[in-house]
């Protein structure tokens, strides 16, 4: 009767577990990206380090866009080298989730998504600290071999963007 008892309660508590993490809160902290919700104070903090905002457009359910950001952004976001290069934020395309755009107005992930013309995921982009594009949108998974060059360089054309150079 113990070890029965003993199954029931490791069943539950991998069923709690699993409803955890598909909380959006417990996501977000998971993957290890921080998601977008103040862009305005994000652009405070661009321009007092000097660096671009990468962000990553994603859906929920989209296997290139976790293993993205799993092989690249979050290794990236967690090598303190690229956190004094850039900022690293998430945005879910055609989520309702409150966002306060760089102008400070109230909007949405999705409308943020919308108005960025990003329609297809993963998609990622490098800002400024006004919140305006350095370069090429990074479309799909692209070449997995020279991704990481893509991010790269798009990260380096922000910084020179952002530093004026």
């Amino acid at each position: 009767m113990g070890r029965r008892i003993a199954t029931w309660m490791l069943i539950f508590q991998a069923m709690i577990l699993a409803w955890g993490l598909a909380l959006p809160g417990t996501a977000s902290a998971a993957n290890g990206l921080v998601h977008a919700s103040d862009f305005k104070a994000d652009g405070h903090l661009a321009t007092q380090r000097q660096v671009p905002i990468l962000v990553v457009f994603t859906s929920p359910g989209c296997q290139y866009c976790e293993r993205v950001k799993r092989e690249y952004l979050v290794p990236m976001h967690k090598d303190p080298a690229y956190r004094k290069r850039a900022i690293f934020r998430e945005v879910t395309v055609g989520a309702t989730t409150p966002l306060t755009g760089f102008d400070g107005v109230p909007t949405t992930e999705g409308a943020f998504a919308a108005a960025h013309k990003v329609f297809m995921v993963p998609t990622v982009i490098v800002l400024d600290t006004h919140g305006d594009d350095t370069g090429e949108a990074i479309v799909g998974m692209l070449t997995p071999d020279y991704y990481f060059g893509y991010l790269e360089a798009a990260i380096d054309e922000g910084g020179r963007k952002v530093r004026g150079k």
